[in-house]
């Protein structure tokens, strides 16, 4: 907790105020319809490539009171994370304050979870920055510290058109081995640019390594174009995380979820009773699942991730201005609505 106040943006990561597009959807894990449901999730890809799957955790990044990374807070948060059960590592990405750290600071960040890690779950690093150049550098480091593949954002803030968004992609491609797999990260409400169904085809025919991408917008029409990419053979990953359960009815791979790295165990039991095909028992989850979203804000503002992590006993320390941390009147708050959800595992 800190004096400092925090900024409130409105809209989350999920889509902003997505309720009405996503409602359709959303029905799905709330008891609509009873069958056509079809376990697609798998962890090797093409030529052997390990692909994204079941909960991908978006970290967040702990900083100390001075505001510096703190890798100690890296490994406790990591070890927590695959204790829980999640299959697979997304850090350095929107919710791990990606625009705010150094190049160096990633890469510092990126080798304590790998080295963590240690083989024990998939861990991909979001290497997508402002440039083109520290894009490459770190998705080089990333092959070189022998991470399982990356992730990449789109061009953030200003506008690029298709040409340039799958120059883009190409070029970064290229600048990594054939197999060494690389998803796209297209989250048009926080990086003010979309990436078309027809240009994510076509940077997937150029580029032989890019094997998926991360959808974080609440469109179930465009999330199905993706899926039709390479006869099907597309990894698509749901970035938002309500939409977990009928994301894997429509042939997702799983999601990337940031509330995931405070709460993994309702995305991890969604997820399993999904792959039993108890459908009743995985609705039923989705629901506590979305309760605990609608508590932490979606990701909204990460001081309600490092608060709430705090609360259960894992220490990711501070924000890192702008941000500021959640005053104790807020906190207090957070606390009482998360001890009325249901607790899992």
């Amino acid at each position: 907790m800190s004096s400092r106040q925090p900024v409130d943006r409105a809209g989350d990561q999920d889509g902003g105020d997505y309720r009405n597009e996503a409602r359709g959807a959303e029905l799905i894990a709330y008891g609509g319809g009873s069958s056509g449901f079809s376990i697609r999730g798998k962890e090797e890809g093409v030529a052997g490539m390990k692909r994204l799957y079941g909960i991908t955790t978006a970290m967040v990044t702990p900083f100390d009171e001075q505001e510096q990374i703190d890798l100690q807070r890296v490994e406790q948060l990591t070890e927590f994370l695959i204790g829980k059960g999640v299959h697979c590592l997304f850090p350095l990405g929107t919710t791990g304050e990606m625009i705010r750290l150094t190049v160096a600071e990633r890469k510092a960040i990126a080798e304590t979870i790998v080295k963590t890690a240690a083989g024990r779950v998939t861990v991909y690093i979001h290497a997508g920055t402002t440039t083109l150049a520290d894009t490459i550098e770190l998705a080089r480091h990333a092959h070189a510290i022998e991470a399982d593949g990356i992730g990449v954002v789109t061009p953030i803030f200003l506008g690029a058109n298709a040409d340039e968004l799958e120059q883009y992609y190409v070029t970064v491609s290229a600048s990594i081995p054939d197999d060494f797999p690389m998803y796209l990260y297209n989250i048009p409400q926080c990086a003010s640019n979309d990436l078309p169904t027809a240009v994510a085809e076509r940077v997937q025919q150029r580029c032989a390594n890019v094997v998926g991408i991360k959808y974080s917008y609440p469109d179930f029409l465009r999330t199905n174009e993706y899926l039709a990419i390479n006869d099907g053979q597309f990894s698509v990953m749901q970035g938002a995380d309500r939409l977990l359960l009928p994301a894997l009815a429509m042939g997702c791979d799983g999601v990337i979820s940031g509330v995931s790295c405070v709460y993994p165990e309702p995305f991890v039991a969604v997820y399993n009773a999904y792959q039993r095909n108890d459908l009743d028992e995985a609705r039923r989850l989705q629901r506590i699942a979305i309760r605990y979203c609608e508590v932490l804000r979606s990701g909204s503002n990460m001081s309600y991730f490092k608060e709430a992590l705090k609360l259960r006993g894992i220490d990711v320390g501070f924000m890192r201005a702008p941000q500021l941390d959640l005053p104790e009147a807020e906190v207090l708050e957070l606390k009482r609505q998360l001890a009325e959800l249901p607790m899992l595992g």
